[in-house]
């Protein structure tokens, strides 16, 4: 997550809504804008290389399944 973009996770409370509903549906927004990944990522100091090594890493695990699915086909 290389990209720096502001926080803003905001959810109104909406008629005849309960306390419960409105965290549920912060934390699904949460979720779903990766918040809480981002944060994790940035806790500790990571060197660009190590970064790299874990982009090439995925990007290989990632063409590995797909020419396993195109040689099922």
């Amino acid at each position: 997550m290389s990209k720096k973009r502001p926080v803003n996770a905001q959810v109104h409370l909406r008629r005849d809504e309960s306390p419960e509903s409105l965290i549920k549906r912060f934390m699904k927004k949460v979720k779903n804008e990766k918040i809480i990944d981002e944060v994790r990522d940035r806790e500790y100091f990571e060197k660009p290389s190590i970064v790299n090594a874990r982009k090439r890493k995925r990007r290989k695990n990632v063409m590995k399944k797909l020419q396993a699915v195109r040689s099922k086909q």
